[in-house]
């Protein structure tokens, strides 16, 4: 029976993915997602900027600044390029900078956008340096630029855009070149979220999808989501499968935590990937210091994956150090991981 219920739940890797798997894109999960800015559950400095910023542009009727955010994932980058589209009263395309591949590509998107209309360009870093260059023109002047012709016989035509507002989303701002970085009016941060506003989140997304879960339920769920708006929901569909099938259908403390058990994901929100992390360097590397690389091959894991969704909350919560000679792990991590051990004897 055991082995049976293990295969209708995803696992630990899949759960924290950065990536946006298909059950995020389900009817149900983004009816959670807010609309407005009033509806939005922490982040209040980055709201209150947005509030700020959406009034005046529309006092001003002028298109909103550009806006950049960035951040671990998860966090609500995407659901705040959506809301700035419904508050500002206009449509928004939604692309990708691995999907821009030619500056063709770039200049239909462009092209097809109405007065103040939104662009969300999510992963914005990865976006081609050919494909880039077309976004400062755009950005600043609203215009872009054709070549016709070769040789001798070019000549260049400059195509005037509908005024946009761009609205760029990234886990790895570094990566972006200053030209496109400081093309960008608005440049917000998103940090993780604290117990207090997940457990809003909890209890208002379980609202949503009619679950009743109790005041502790919704506290032991929130301390376990690793600060991540995005895993808060995620788990929660797990545990109202559990809560329907295993109990009465309500989500309690003790629920949550033996349908977590089941997930593999303990009571700091750390998964199976973030312990087999901890004691790859623990284990054979003597606690570090080590290379990202080596930990990537020893794991076979990519390292975009462990730099991007295992790494920032294991640093959040003081499990493990960046130094100049690679990572290390800290006493917390090791205190963690043997207690962990201790339970399975």
């Amino acid at each position: 029976m055991a082995e049976t219920t293990l295969k209708h739940f995803k696992t630990g890797s899949d759960i924290l993915s950065g990536e946006c798997l298909p059950s995020d894109k389900s009817p149900e999960i983004l009816s959670l997602r807010p609309e407005q800015l009033y509806e939005y559950v922490g982040q209040r400095e980055i709201i209150e900027t947005l509030k700020i910023a959406v009034e005046a542009a529309q006092m001003r009727e002028e298109t909103l600044d550009h806006v950049l955010f960035h951040g671990p994932p998860g966090l609500g980058k995407t659901t705040l390029a959506h809301i700035i589209a419904n508050e500002m009263r206009k449509n928004i395309t939604v692309t990708s900078g691995p999907a821009i591949e030619k500056g063709g590509d770039l200049l239909g998107i462009l092209t097809h956008l109405g007065e103040g209309d939104i662009l969300f360009i999510d992963e914005i870093h990865r976006t081609p340096k050919a494909v880039e260059e077309l976004l400062y023109s755009a950005m600043e002047d609203f215009a872009v630029d054709f070549i016709f012709d070769k040789g001798v016989h070019a000549r260049s035509h400059r195509y005037r855009l509908k005024t946009f507002s761009l609205v760029g989303a990234t886990t790895r701002v570094g990566l972006l070149s200053s030209p496109l970085r400081d093309r960008f009016g608005i440049f917000r941060s998103l940090d993780f979220y604290n117990d207090d506003d997940l457990v809003k989140i909890t209890t208002r997304s379980a609202k949503l999808l009619s679950v009743r879960i109790d005041s502790e339920g919704a506290r032991e769920l929130a301390i376990r989501s690793r600060g991540t708006p995005r895993i808060v929901n995620r788990l929660l569909k797990r545990v109202r499968d559990y809560a329907q099938v295993k109990s009465d259908g309500v989500i309690t403390r003790d629920v949550v935590r033996a349908a977590l058990s089941l997930e593999g994901v303990d009571e700091q929100g750390l998964t199976s990937l973030d312990r087999r992390y901890l004691k790859t360097i623990i284990d054979y590397y003597a606690g570090g210091p080590v290379g990202i690389e080596a930990i990537s091959a020893t794991l076979q894991e990519e390292t975009d994956t462990l730099v991007d969704v295992v790494e920032p909350y294991l640093l959040k919560i003081g499990f493990v150090m960046r130094t100049s000679t690679g990572r290390k792990t800290t006493e917390a991590a090791r205190k963690h991981l043997a207690v962990l051990e201790a339970e399975c004897v």
